[in-house]
């Protein structure tokens, strides 16, 4: 039998350890001595024996109570050998002991115990040392990490390449493409770009850049540590991040690297810079730089800037042009003397002009402190600023196509991380949702009423006519068609359909009726107004306040809203006051109602805040506000869907390289429920009585189920029509507008007719368009109307008889008015509206078929903030002015339009 097979002897004594033991130090077949039984100096080394007694020097016992101790002492410095404890001829187990040479060792040693690679928590220590690394362990990770570093660096510099201007030269068209999706155009940068060499760039323009972005350009390396830094930091907190400082990092950024802002992308561009640093001379670098650089107006490169801004080659440029486009390198959405307020309503031509001009004297003031340029020269270049040149149309961006290719490309940027600049390279497939015929249909009915009523060849009233149009389908928001202006082949640039600047007049007194069923007045507590509430429909009456008081001018005197005529209506209802589209119920309704809830119910159907009149006065309720045609149409569409409310949206999709921009967010979401649907069925119904007998009785040629509202601003600056169906919502709008400084002006006069309204022109251009545009559809008609509220007549109504009586009409006034009764008749109910409302209201009223000038009806919509019509001295509202039209804040998307 093998000697590790053998059964070793029992022992006499110690039980199971002490056997163990014997065995371990015995020859086979005897029994080991008990530790200490020899008197041998190897039978009392000083280590501890399991169950035993340990002798230590001198004769001294240390009794150890187990296993548990015996670690505990081993910890504590047991397994490391002393002298004093390690027996006379060297190790335990050697000569002279009892267990031979080499052998024998007991289970708890003192010799070491195998190391750890990391002696972290420290062995040997006790508390707080045990956590507190050693110098070598920290020296160690820290060599560890700066040669990682240095690898990674390494491998970083050696596996990255050096960029090329010439592959960033590469673009190619974007296509958009109608619904149907046919191509639409194919338009791009390819033929607004071309590189030139560094002796074709002035001195002056390379200067103007390096004193405005970069001075120590010709000294550093090419990489701003600290900018990296700063930008690494800000990304990891979630903040905006920080492009490259110096001009070979914006290089890099121009011709290699993506726009994304990721830690990836920052240190590839921190190798990249230091490798092009090292390698390419800085006129290389310079001159890669400013062909690679976008200035705006989808131009690529210097060569590209030059004929763009100044129609001549970039080697013709002068010190001060050079100046002005070194400007819109710090951003030409907002250095563009032309404006681009499409993208930010902050970004308008004045504005910009006024920041280029104060950054192209800036630069030239850099360029004359570093030395670029003489005393002689500075003083030539800073007399005068050198105005660019104004857009121009690019290939294919002709007609309606550019101003439906805008609205996408906004939409787009305004719904991905894409940039402007990045779309301008091209590469991009935009998936519409216009449809053709009926874009073709709108531009026609634009073109064909304007043929028809207006000669601005033979009367200046009737120059700078503009119209503005939009339509969108209900419960969807897809924007299906839109009328943008004469084409930037004319050198209009400017999308009338998504830009704001354009008070809407009476076309926002549904919202205020929408308030009224909902919210109620302060009389009411809480519950709904019914269509039917009369309120005083008189010319020139004061405003007055929940308390009693009324609304003053500025100068103290009280203020008097006014209707279109001084005709007596007296007090009608809210139904017929809409008809007419009488002012004074509905001033009075909005201040009762709470203009705060008339600005909630506007929000909720789809107009944007930042299009609504600040000026929360007696005024804006109707129509001091100015979103764009494409909004105003979105919203009365949320009338159309019996309250549900979508988004507009213009693009359905986008591609790149044939897959899906993986950035952009595609639209669409669900319609939410933003109206009651009572309420939206009967502004419906009350819409409907406006085409049948009021002022948009025009609408009628339609032939169709409608409804909608007309309006028309004070001195006829502007006037609308927006109306809709179940299956489309349209508006129209028109005004006049001075080229040179983009205010409205007063069209009394335009069309060879002493005033245009609402129900005039627009409606006729809403008509035609909607004629075609329904070809082939079912008249789907409207939802019945389920009756709401409760009639709550203003204060000093008469109650309700069917007979005729004479009611006293003082006109609240301090003063005397120009009215000319002080007593009304309030009239026996019209036909109009007993057919529509007599079933469930016996005492419905009316006033004729009165309609003020003789043509269908008028309204007058909102009046000026100015001068005396300023309803309170410290508020004013300067949006309702109409003299100055803006580009962005009402639009699509109310500055990220489109």
């Amino acid at each position: 039998m093998s000697e590790h097979r053998r059964k070793p002897q029992q022992p006499q004594g110690g039980g199971r350890a002490a056997a163990r033991r014997g065995q371990s130090g015995s020859s086979p077949g005897r029994r080991a001595a008990p530790r200490g039984a020899t008197g041998s100096p190897a039978d009392s080394y000083g280590s501890p024996s399991y169950g035993s007694e340990a002798t230590g020097p001198g004769g001294e016992e240390r009794p150890y109570g187990g296993r548990a101790e015996a670690r505990r002492a081993a910890q504590k410095g047991g397994r490391r050998r002393t002298a004093e404890n390690t027996p006379p001829g060297g190790r335990r187990g050697g000569p002279g002991g009892p267990t031979g040479p080499g052998r024998g060792r007991g289970r708890a040693t003192t010799a070491p115990g195998k190391k750890r690679f990391i002696d972290y928590p420290r062995a040997g220590k006790d508390g707080w040392r045990r956590w507190v690394p050693s110098w070598k362990l920290v020296s160690g990770l820290f060599i560890g990490f700066v040669g990682s570093l240095v690898v990674m660096v390494g491998v970083g510099y050696a596996m990255v390449s050096i960029p090329n201007e010439n592959d960033a030269a590469k673009s190619q068209n974007n296509v958009y493409y109608w619904a149907d999706g046919k191509q639409m155009v194919a338009t791009g940068t390819g033929v607004n770009r071309q590189n030139v060499n560094i002796d074709q760039i002035p001195e002056a323009m390379r200067y103007a850049v390096i004193s405005a972005e970069n001075k120590s350009f010709y000294q550093d390396s090419g990489v701003d540590p600290m900018g990296i830094a700063r930008a690494v930091a800000n990304m990891a907190r979630g903040g905006q991040t920080q492009g490259g400082s110096t001009i070979t990092q914006q290089y890099v950024k121009n011709t290699y690297l993506s726009q994304d802002q990721t830690l990836t992308r920052k240190f590839k561009e921190m190798f990249i810079s230091i490798k092009v640093g090292a390698k390419l001379d800085k006129n290389d670098i310079l001159q890669g730089y400013l062909n690679t650089s976008y200035f705006g107006r989808g131009a690529y490169g210097i060569q590209a800037a030059a004929q763009t801004y100044y129609g001549k080659n970039a080697v013709d440029l002068k010190p001060g042009e050079c100046a002005v486009l070194a400007a819109l390198l710090k951003g030409p959405t907002y250095y563009d003397p032309a404006g681009n307020q499409d993208l930010d309503k902050s970004a308008t031509p004045q504005a910009n002009l006024k920041r280029s001009q104060e950054r192209w004297a800036w630069i030239l003031g850099e360029m004359h402190k570093d030395k670029h340029l003489s005393d002689v020269q500075y003083q030539d270049a800073i007399k005068k600023y050198p105005v660019p040149d104004g857009r121009k149309a690019t290939k294919g961006m002709t007609g309606q196509i550019s101003y439906l290719a805008d609205t996408a490309k906004k939409y787009v940027l305004a719904h991905s991380d894409i940039t402007e600049a990045q779309f301008d390279k091209g590469g991009y497939q935009i998936y519409t949702t216009f449809d053709k015929n009926k874009v073709n249909a709108l531009a026609k009915a634009v073109k064909s009423v304007q043929k028809e009523r207006l000669d601005p060849k033979h009367r200046d009233l009737d120059k700078y006519v503009q119209f503005g149009a939009a339509s969108v389908k209900p419960k969807d928001g897809r924007i299906v068609a839109l009328y943008g202006g004469d084409g930037y082949e004319n050198g209009h640039f400017t999308n009338n359909a998504d830009t704001s600047g354009v008070p809407v007049g009476s076309t926002w007194k549904p919202f205020v009726l929408a308030a009224a069923m909902q919210y109620g007045t302060y009389k009411s507590e809480g519950e709904g107004v019914s269509p039917l509430s009369k309120y005083n429909g008189n010319d020139h009456l004061k405003v007055f306040k929940p308390d009693g008081s009324y609304y003053l001018n500025k100068n103290n005197t009280p203020f008097y809203q006014n209707n279109e005529g001084p005709k007596p209506w007296g007090y009608i209802s809210l139904r017929k006051a809409m008809e007419q589209s009488v002012n004074t119920p509905f001033v009075q309704l909005g201040v009762d109602v709470g203009m705060t809830h008339v600005r909630d119910v506007a929000k909720a159907a789809g107009i944007l805040p930042q299009s609504m009149s600040q000026n929360l006065n007696p005024s804006f309720a109707i129509g001091t506000s100015t979103p764009s045609a494409i909004r105003m149409a979105d919203a009365y569409a949320t009338f159309a869907a019996s309250g549900k409310q979508a988004d507009p949206y213009s693009v359905t999709a986008v591609k790149t390289n044939g897959v899906d921009a993986p950035s952009f967010v595609k639209p669409k979401p669900a319609p939410q429920q933003a109206l009651d649907a009572d309420i939206a069925n009967n502004v419906t119904d009350v819409l409907e009585n406006v085409i049948q007998n009021g002022t948009g009785q025009k609408a009628r040629a339609l032939g169709r189920t409608a409804a909608g509202k007309t309006g028309t601003t004070d001195e006829n600056k502007s006037a609308w029509f927006v109306g809709y169906t179940q299956q489309l919502s349209t508006s129209v709008a028109m005004f006049r507008e001075n080229p040179k400084d983009h205010k409205l002006l007063s069209m009394n006069g335009t069309a060879g007719v002493d005033s245009i309204h609402g129900g005039d022109i627009p409606t006729l251009v809403w008509t035609e368009y909607m004629k075609d545009a329904l070809k082939g559809t079912n008249d789907l008609g409207f939802p019945d109307a389920t009756e709401i509220g409760t009639v709550q007549n203003e204060a000093g109504a008469p109650s309700p008889t069917p007979s005729v009586t004479i009611t006293p009409s003082k006109t609240p006034s301090a003063t005397p008015s120009p009215s000319p009764s002080q007593t009304t008749t309030t009239p026996s109910p019209s036909p109009s509206e007993s057919c529509q409302f007599g079933s469930w209201d016996p005492n419905c009223d009316g006033n004729g078929n009165g309609n003020g000038n003789g043509n269908g009806g008028v309204d007058t919509g909102g009046v000026d903030g100015g001068g005396g019509t300023s309803p309170t001295p410290t508020v004013t509202d300067t949006t309702g002015t109409g003299t100055t039209r803006g580009n962005g804040n009402g639009g699509f998307f109310g500055g990220q339009t489109g």
